[in-house]
């Protein structure tokens, strides 16, 4: 038996709870599975969707969210793993259509995992979480498109969420001025903490505006969607880049081309959940060195399993700031 959430939906509705399973219960992998143990896992958005039942993010009932998981490896079916091994997990799927890792067991594909940088601890590999590895992903991104330190400010919406904080700290530390936005006038010095240059109110994004606008930014990095990724498109300087890697204001783009063939901005589409894996290592590798572990600390909220179901509910109403890592034992 291990402790694990378990959602369940069916004729009463939705339910959500801490419970024991019996180990007889996780999926089966015919080829290549792992059985694992997280010690640390995380509280993403996608996970928060799952676990409010605000969106229909889970495919399969009944299901074990978290998206994201670290820790050792029990049993091993697959060549590249063995029992001990160390091991970080993001995205594949996993917490929408197979059982996740917020729980003491999981058993996922071999496939799936990246080994553990030896310089991490598995609470510091989800301090770190899909959040600031899909952070990684876009600054590799805008790295990928030209965009150097020195080429000008780079915009950093949703700058309080997990990716935004993340991305203001790996900027900031490559060398780039950082502006970041956000909604919370109150968490200023926070993002200042991090590296930021500047902080402006995200209502400077949010509502419509013209489709070309005063050229700002040499580069950003959007975790938002929807009209503030347009503005932000409409405010890149000539030949700028704009890494995209979130909805949460909404999946719509409502703007125009003229950002891409007046002043040829591109738009970089950044997806971590099913990155190939020569990627999810370049940027495990990169974290291990570009991200400062104490400020990385500062980013925190540790909570237990049993506080998990608490959290969501906070996180979806806009109230945390920087990453939850949830201690799973």
């Amino acid at each position: 038996m291990f402790r694990a959430i378990l959602l369940e939906k069916g004729d009463a509705g939705f339910s959500v709870r801490v419970t024991e399973i019996d180990e007889a219960r996780l999926p089966d992998i015919p080829e290549g599975g792992v059985l694992v143990r997280p010690e640390y896992s995380t509280l993403n958005f996608k996970d928060g969707l799952a676990l409010t039942n605000k969106s229909p993010v889970v495919r399969n009932w009944p299901m074990v969210p978290g998206i994201d998981g670290a820790g050792v490896v029990l049993e091993s079916a697959h060549p590249a793993w063995r029992a001990g091994d160390r091991f970080v997990h993001d995205g594949w799927g996993v917490g929408e259509s197979h059982w996740g890792c917020l729980a003491q067991r999981a058993r996922l594909k071999g496939d799936w995992l990246v080994p553990m940088p030896p310089s991490m601890t598995a609470r510091q590999a989800m301090s770190i979480g899909t959040a600031g590895y899909t952070a990684m992903l876009c600054v590799m991104a805008l790295e990928r498109h030209g965009v150097k330190a020195g080429d000008g400010e780079i915009l950093v919406t949703g700058a309080t969420g997990g990716v935004g904080s993340v991305a203001v700290a790996l900027l900031s530390r490559l060398g780039h001025r950082v502006t970041a936005a956000t909604g919370k006038s109150s968490e200023a010095d926070y993002l200042r903490s991090l590296g930021a240059a500047a902080v402006i109110d995200r209502a400077e994004l949010t509502a419509p505006g013209k489709p070309l606008q005063k050229e700002r930014w040499a580069a950003v990095v959007d975790a938002v969607g929807s009209q503030t990724l347009v503005n932000a498109l409409a405010q890149v300087r000539y030949g700028g880049a704009v890494a995209a890697c979130g909805l949460a204001q909404g999946f719509d783009l409502p703007g125009t081309v003229m950002p891409f063939i007046l002043r040829g901005v591109a738009l970089l589409g950044v997806d971590s959940v099913m990155a190939p894996m020569a990627l999810r290592k370049q940027a495990w590798a990169r974290l291990s060195t570009d991200l400062d572990p104490l400020l990385l600390e500062t980013m925190i909220t540790e909570i237990s399993l049993d506080e998990v179901i608490a959290a969501s509910a906070r996180l979806m109403a806009g109230q945390v700031r920087g990453r939850i890592v949830v201690r799973i034992d």
